[in-house]
């Protein structure tokens, strides 16, 4: 007998077994794919942990249905790697296969297909079973792989399918997905001849007799000299009052050049940057004490200000790695980044960097999986966001985690609820590579673990060039609203900021933490306030939709034009979101150009590149955002960053709110000044003598992170503790309360620990879903894994009450 362990993409916390042939069970290696039956009739990709010869005693081994794959296409570190991830995050190990693979690699008999369209296909290349499917789906659109097997008459079709999609005739149902072209910019300048004093006269000369191309001329001149930047086609032609066809006459007779910029800044310099990068002095240090930092310890912080220059000292340590024939992983906390900074590093490394992020199509991610495996010479990089944690890497030397403090690096839904940070330290770990963690404002756990020695930390204090760090300008709203200094939410200082900023034809980003116009709508007779019927919040207001909108739920409706409750039609707004600052902006500055970047205008694949594009190109000249906005975009033309209330960071409801502003507020400072001249920054808030606007202030890092250690020791919060949420939801209220009530009570009697709850969440009900949260907090002398089994034992036992079956439990370990 002859059985083979494996995995299954669902979520299952145990593996199961299967028999296979003694021929298939020497042929089958640990990470290969096999298609298996499981349920009744349903058919999915698992894949091998072990082979082994001991019966199962519970059920009966089911065949497996064929092998798909020649050798395996997971590593066994990978294995182990998975393993850690799900005992340590309390998650199946069917969550993590399935949240690792590409979903091309997963089919399974609910995976739905469509062919891929405008493909040339010669049939004769066809053989006849794949030549059934191809004419089955010219007659409907869309099969399951179900269906097929109906069709081919055979049971295992999964290998006729995976050379179908390779050959690109057909693809799965969820990747339709659009590819997005930057918008090119048609820009005019004079031809070189006309530019000195003898060229001007000649010119006027050429064009005596073409009034309006001299018409144009003259336009061109006034705008250059007013405008400094480059001029658009559309730009003159407006000015001048005339037609494009002149314009093109000015192109044909050499008096204009036409050129266009894409995606890149606008750079008339046109150098290529030189190979060699060349590191100012505090870099150097900087690079030479990383190195020495590795020597001794596996993980190493480089804790530098804003625009110091990081990149560049990843790029030489980059260098290298590759050089001893390392793979090298660079983490980044959001897509939006990896394409500012992949265009940076494939300008240093040509083809030898590979990207993986869950916005790539199935194709290619399978394209990078294999290239990593097989350690091609276009995987040597990879750059991603935390989902590329998973690839199978064949020898791993380097791990770097940039921006290491932000939170989009915690998976928050679905399960494996991971922290790619944490997790990459044990990947490296695994491989025996390195780890180099990089942030202005580190997390305070990464700065504890320096400071007990557990990781190296290198400073950069400066910016790179000795730019200076920005201005900041705290401005008093309690004294200006008094002194009757506002126009809507602008200080009469940042408005004069801003104007003095675009008369000079430089950039400036407004920051306000919230979207839509404005969250509440209340009626002054009644006090009524509209709210969503499935969840627990107040709508906000959308003006350009004219609707109010659940920010949980998605649940909208149209602006109501009178009280729901009383009929009365005197509704006011309260409090503000990005939207509201963008009209304003456009009352108080009507010539300039405006852009807003939140979750409503970045839905797309490519919303994001579009304004940051435009904005790169300076089409935009004031950029009103969100969160978005803080995360390490470079930027060199902005001199004026606006944050305009600071107070609603700060006064969250979480242990982390002041850390978190923190870190929010210098990271969109850092936004300002990043080429010569000094930048400024303008924070508007209610409390300027709050210690933690003070900090932002004096830019004191270790002032803010000793004050909050302080706190986090009294009140039992990491780094100090280990923190596991548990959030228990159900539509009935009651049930859901004597759930919560019986999970408490069980756990605080098995752990020795302090058990927190059951508390309802600031928002206690979404998609009418009730729900409640338990805190479990370990402290670090005692041992994590045992703890955690006992959880698990507690959860397993709450599973087995039947009254309580219905009740969804997620485990979060912590879930900062």
């Amino acid at each position: 007998m002859f059985f083979v362990e494996v995995i299954l993409p669902l979520s299952l916390a145990k593996t199961f077994t299967y028999r296979v042939s003694e021929a298939e069970y020497h042929f089958i290696q640990k990470g290969m794919r096999v298609a298996v039956p499981f349920g009744k009739s349903k058919m999915y990709t698992a894949l091998v942990l072990e082979t082994h010869q001991n019966q199962p005693t519970l059920y009966e081994a089911k065949e497996i249905h064929q092998i798909l794959d020649e050798k395996p296409i997971a590593t066994e570190v990978q294995l182990k790697h998975w393993l850690w991830i799900a005992s340590y995050y309390m998650c199946g190990i069917g969550d993590v296969y399935r949240g690792a693979f590409p979903s091309a690699l997963l089919l399974e008999s609910e995976t739905v297909i469509t062919t891929q369209p405008n493909t040339s296909i010669t049939i004769s290349d066809l053989n006849d079973d794949e030549y059934l499917i191809y004419e089955a789906l010219q007659q409907q659109s869309v099969l399951k792989v179900s269906d097929v097997i109906a069709i081919v008459n055979k049971k295992n079709v999964f290998p006729i399918l995976q050379k179908l999609i390779d050959s690109n005739i057909v693809v799965l149902q969820q990747e339709i997905q659009e590819s997005y072209k930057p918008k090119l910019v048609r820009y005019v300048k004079l031809h070189s001849q006309f530019e000195s004093n003898d060229g001007l006269t000649t010119l006027l000369d050429v064009l005596k007799n073409a009034a309006k191309q001299k018409e144009i001329v003259l336009a061109y001149f006034q705008l250059s000299a007013s405008e400094k930047k480059p001029i658009t086609v559309k730009k003159l032609v407006e000015t001048s009052q005339s037609s494009s066809a002149v314009v093109k006459a000015l192109i044909e007779k050499q008096i204009f050049e036409e050129y266009y910029i894409q995606h890149d800044r606008v750079n008339f310099s046109g150098a290529i940057n030189e190979k060699e990068l060349l590191l100012s002095e505090p870099q150097q240090i900087a690079f030479t004490s990383i190195k020495n930092s590795f020597v001794e310890k596996a993980v190493c912080l480089l804790h530098g200000v804003t625009s110091s220059g990081k990149t560049e000292i990843y790029i030489k340590l980059i260098e290298d790695y590759l050089a001893t024939g390392k793979q090298v992983l660079y983490l980044l906390p959001e897509i939006a980044l990896t394409t500012q900074l992949v265009s940076r590093l494939q300008a240093h490394f040509g083809d030898k960097v590979a990207v993986f992020h869950s916005k790539y199509n199935n194709n290619e991610r399978v394209e990078v999986w294999k290239q990593t495996l097989n350690n091609a010479e276009k995987a040597q990089i990879i750059i991603g966001a935390r989902s590329a944690l998973f690839l199978p890497f064949f020898s791993l030397g380097l791990i770097i985690v940039d921006e290491e403090h932000e939170q989009t690096f915690k998976q928050a839904d679905p399960a494996p609820r991971y922290h790619a940070r944490d997790a990459a330290i044990v990947l490296a770990n695994l491989h025996e590579a390195k780890v180099l963690l990089g942030s202005a404002t580190p997390s305070l756990e990464t700065y504890y673990n320096t400071q007990s020695d557990k990781f190296g930390l290198v400073t950069l204090a400066e910016r790179y060039n000795n730019v200076r760090m920005p201005e900041i300008t705290l401005v008093d709203l309690k004294d200006k609203y008094f002194r009757k200094k506002m126009t809507a939410h602008f200080s009469d200082v940042l408005i004069e900021q801003i104007t003095d900023a675009l008369s000079l034809g430089e950039q400036v980003i407004l920051f306000q933490n919230r979207r839509g116009f404005s969250p509440i709508i209340e009626c002054i007779t009644c006090g009524h306030v509209p709210e969503c019927p499935q969840c627990d919040v107040s709508l906000t207001f959308h003006k350009h939709k004219n609707q109010l909108r659940c920010h949980y739920c998605g649940y909208s409706m149209a602006k109501p034009t009178h009280c729901h409750s009383c009929s009365s039609v005197d509704l006011t707004t309260k409090g503000f979101g990005t939207e509201q600052i963008e009209q304003e902006l456009h009352t108080l500055f009507p010539s300039a150009k405006i852009g807003r970047m939140d979750q409503d205008t970045t839905r797309g694949k490519f919303g994001f590149e579009k304004i940051i594009d435009s904005f790169k190109n300076r089409e935009i000249d004031i950029l009103v955002g969100t969160q978005m906005l803080a995360k390490g975009l470079d930027f060199d033309n902005v001199s004026l960053v606006g944050i305009m209330n600071a107070d609603n960071m700060l006064y969250h409801p979480d242990f982390r709110a002041f850390e978190r502003s923190f870190q929010m507020m210098t990271q969109v400072a850092g936004r300002a000044g990043r080429a010569e001249k000094q930048g400024k920054v303008i924070i508007q808030t209610y409390n300027p003598n709050h210690n933690t606007i003070q900090q932002v202030t004096t830019n004191n890092y270790l002032g803010m992170y000793n004050e909050q250690l302080y706190d986090r020791q009294i009140y039992k919060y990491p780094p100090y503790f280990r923190v596991v949420k548990l959030t228990i939801k159900h539509r009935d209220f009651d049930k859901l309360k004597e759930g919560s009530m019986w999970l408490y009570q069980v756990l605080s009697q098995s752990l020795p620990v302090p058990v927190l709850g059951p508390e309802e969440p600031g928002i206690s009900r979404i998609r009418n879903e009730y729900i409640r949260t338990i805190m479990i907090k370990i402290p670090h002398n005692l041992p994590l894994a045992s703890t955690k089994k006992t959880i698990q034992k507690v959860l397993n036992s709450f599973e087995a009450v039947a009254v309580y079956r219905s009740i969804k439990v997620t485990v979060n370990v912590d879930f900062y």
